[in-house]
């Protein structure tokens, strides 16, 4: 009996036990399969989201690039179209500018016209100035009674051959002193004085010969324009017509030229104090005319007016003037009978008809005693009173 119960368990067992396998077996076989597939779709969904996220970013800088390119050209259209409205402005201003001018010259012409048909600089030949101190009253009397004219013959000369001829002199250093007074009525007495904006000085000079210039080119339309010390004698007639001989130079510079040591010593009369700009202890000037007497040509006195400001000096007045014309397209010419000595050197020279323009004595850089002895310089070396009417100007 115990067989057969045995059997009949078995069989009933059976199937319950394969039903029972294969779910265990299913719900095994998806344990353990299920991450493995999960984890390669993850993969293949990761992989797929970054190609299409590569593609956004190659689409997304494809736009940007596209976009910039846009904006840059965007950019130079504008600036372009700036520039184009920056040339018109500009070339608006400059009709502008070029009317507002040319009205103005016109302004300005009949301004000057209106307001100097009254006060013209006077057009002449050369314009003579006679540098002169307070305390040389009488050397002036001694050229007032040789070659230089007098009164209505001072205008005449003026008037008729172009030739104006002033003593040139500045002011005290005291307004209204004693000195100028006297000045003021020597002045109007004899008419013949330039009053000069300048405080008289001997070792002013340099600036009393710039201050000249200006003002004589200011006051005068000259060709020629000619300083002058008051113990120098000068033949009028023959400074004319040398002058003259050069008037269709541009730029001409005359007079004796030389070419003197450049003091040190202290106790040296025409010591320069800027000796250094020289060179070496013992070198020599540059070539100028010396003081006494000298031309100079238009343009030479405008380009010293204009210049002023800026034009150094130097201690002595003749290396200060040369020393403005370095540099510049000027002709220096040489003439001896800028420099005649008195008699007999002047005397020979005319008598040999070689008039002298000017003579004087080298060793006093004037006539020595001018006061006492002009007059027998004239009478022995003067050319004569008519020869500066017959001058050929």
């Amino acid at each position: 009996m115990k067989p057969k119960v045995s059997k009949r368990l078995t069989l009933t067992w059976v199937p319950l036990l394969c039903i029972s396998c294969f779910f265990l077996g299913a719900i095994f076989t998806s344990r353990f399969r299920g991450p493995s597939s999960d984890s390669g779709g993850q993969l293949f969904l990761q992989h797929r989201r970054d190609q299409e996220l590569k593609i956004a970013s190659k689409d997304y800088a494809h736009e940007k690039k596209k976009s910039q390119e846009k904006d840059v050209m965007e950019e130079v259209l504008k600036t372009h179209k700036a520039i184009e409205s920056l040339d018109k402005s500009v070339s608006m201003l400059q009709r502008q500018l070029s009317r507002t001018q040319s009205s103005q010259k016109i302004v300005d012409v009949s301004t000057t016209n209106s307001s100097t048909k009254g006060n013209q600089r006077k057009k002449v030949f050369m314009v003579i100035g006679i540098n002169t101190a307070f305390s040389s009253r009488k050397r002036r009397d001694s050229l007032r009674e040789t070659w230089m004219p007098q009164g209505q013959k001072l205008e005449k000369l003026e008037k008729e051959k172009g030739i104006v001829v002033k003593f040139m002199i500045g002011h005290s250093s005291t307004p209204n002193s004693i000195l100028d007074k006297e000045i003021d009525s020597e002045d109007a007495q004899y008419k013949d004085f330039f009053r000069l904006d300048h405080v008289e000085g001997y070792y002013k000079l340099s600036a009393k010969t710039k201050i000249f210039f200006s003002s004589a080119v200011a006051k005068w339309d000259a060709e020629f324009y000619v300083k002058i010390d008051d113990d120098v004698h000068v033949n009028l007639g023959m400074l004319a017509s040398t002058l003259a001989s050069h008037r269709h130079k541009p730029r001409v510079y005359i007079g004796c030229m030389k070419s003197g040591p450049v003091l040190t010593k202290k106790t040296a009369k025409y010591r320069e104090p800027e000796f250094w700009k020289f060179g070496e202890e013992g070198n020599k000037y540059f070539r100028h005319a010396t003081g006494q007497i000298y031309a100079i040509s238009k343009d030479l006195a405008k380009y010293i007016s204009t210049n002023q400001p800026i034009l150094h000096k130097y201690a002595n007045e003749d290396v200060t003037l040369g020393s403005w014309f370095i540099g510049l397209e000027v002709e220096q010419i040489d003439d001896r009978n800028f420099c005649c000595g008195t008699p007999p050197d002047c005397e020979m020279k005319a008598e040999a008809g070689e008039v002298c323009v000017a003579s004087f004595d080298w060793k006093c850089s004037g006539i020595c005693k001018s006061v006492d002895r002009m007059w027998m310089v004239h009478a022995m070396c003067g050319e004569g009173n008519k020869a500066v009417w017959d001058a050929n100007l």
